[in-house]
């Protein structure tokens, strides 16, 4: 496995690579920038995952990250944070992130945690996921965040992205991204397919 792990704050990179290195069979590259990042997303690197700090230069928001995700692609790319506010995390993992290491998780689960994410899959610690809403649909449960369900009930309701956002004190942008996250995990063509499947459900 050959790993591309992004800190800036080389105490924590080198502590970091290095326990990576003990997992066994595990390559590590490091950089300290999202520019950096970019330079080491040769065509032939052959990365299997990305770690991404969230506070390294470079990253203004999640700008960075999501750059790094598209130039990666397809190769899985996770937050790692100690301090990323949820509303971060979940934008995150909407658009497409991996999933999201916080940096205070122990040595076996992080071990745990990216060979998860190495072999395709969508890792969040249950703490992060504990406040959720699980809807039966015809294809089984679906699982949705408290502001998804909210989101979603708007949808049923025939409201405008921007009549929902009003609604939620949020930006469009993150009303848009909630409703992509909906449609992914409701396996839905689109806004009105998600509200269909969510009033077959009771919900609306």
């Amino acid at each position: 496995m050959k790993i591309l792990l992004a800190d800036d704050h080389e105490l924590v990179r080198d502590s970091l690579a290095a326990l990576l290195r003990h997992m066994g069979n595990v390559e590590v590259v490091t950089a300290p920038s999202v520019a950096r990042v970019m330079e080491a997303l040769q065509p032939d690197a052959g990365f299997d995952l990305i770690l991404v700090d969230y506070a390294m230069p470079g990253m203004n928001g999640l700008d960075g990250f999501t750059a790094i995700r598209q130039a990666a692609e397809p190769v899985p790319v996770a937050l790692m944070s100690g301090v990323a506010p949820r509303p971060v995390i979940e934008r995150a993992l909407a658009e497409g992130a991996a999933g999201y290491v916080p940096k205070t998780m122990s040595t076996k689960s992080l071990c745990a945690a990216i060979r998860f994410m190495a072999a395709g899959e969508v890792f969040a610690p249950i703490s992060l996921m504990a406040d959720v809403d699980t809807i039966q649909t015809r294809e089984g449960p679906v699982q949705l965040t408290k502001r998804e369900m909210s989101v979603l009930q708007s949808l049923c309701r025939g409201m405008a992205n921007k009549e929902i956002a009003l609604e939620l004190g949020l930006q469009e942008v993150t009303i848009k991204l909630h409703v992509k996250s909906l449609c992914r995990k409701m396996t839905a063509r689109n806004r009105t397919h998600a509200a269909m499947i969510a009033k077959e459900a009771g919900i609306g």
